[in-house]
């Protein structure tokens, strides 16, 4: 089914996220073992390449020209986008454009890789951003992933579970509890290469990542 009519306005953020927000997640989202783990992932991306949670532009240099022939960049936040089109990037052809996962203004088989790095945990409705990428993906094609989520240690999930209401206001709507690998097997994926693990010197409430690649099944 294609999805690709013009989009439904955005609701517009508050002052918190519109200023606070997106210094936080460019400063958070940038430490150096997070841009170690970036680098393993991204130059894996090849083809059409959809990006969810463009961001701050973290991943643009990163892509290998080699392999890829154009990145198309998602997000919702307007400050975001702008420090994307100000980001240095690979030598490819680049589009930024407005837009949530949940609801692609692209039509069906469009794009040869989906790379989502620590935004699952902040869309809206994770399964219908999943349904969405399996949806644009060409036949063959692959999601590449990098998120954290929720511990599989009962100690810190507790903290994760008590936490998060208090976190996800502070935090763009960042999801402490959220499973990774696991909902992108139940979005219809086939996993191939999945590290989980934690983060080495990030507290365990925030350092547990799951990074790798899906095909839809």
């Amino acid at each position: 089914m294609e999805r690709h009519g013009p989009a439904a306005p955005l609701p517009r953020p508050g002052w918190w996220d519109r200023h606070v927000v997106p210094r936080l997640i460019g400063f958070a989202c940038t430490q150096p073992p997070i841009m170690r783990e970036r680098a393993r992932l991204i130059p894996r991306a090849a083809g059409e390449v959809l990006e969810y949670g463009v961001g701050g532009g973290a991943n643009l240099a990163l892509y290998d020209p080699a392999r890829v022939t154009g990145v198309t960049g998602i997000d919702p936040s307007d400050p975001l986008l702008a420090r994307a089109r100000a980001a240095p990037h690979a030598a490819i052809p680049l589009r930024i454009e407005q837009g949530v996962a949940e609801a692609l203004p692209f039509p069906d088989a469009s794009f040869d890789t989906v790379v989502s790095t620590f935004t699952l945990c902040s869309v809206a409705d994770q399964a219908r951003a999943l349904a969405e990428a399996r949806r644009v993906l060409k036949p063959g094609g692959r999601l590449l992933f990098l998120e954290h989520g929720l511990s599989p240690d009962p100690g810190p999930a507790r903290w994760q579970h008590r936490l998060e209401p208090l976190w996800k206001p502070l935090a763009g709507g960042c999801h402490l509890t959220r499973p990774v690998a696991a909902a992108i097997a139940v979005a219809g994926f086939r996993l191939g290469d999945v590290e989980r693990r934690y983060m080495p010197k990030s507290p365990k409430l925030l350092g547990w990542i799951e990074m790798g690649s899906a095909t839809p099944a």
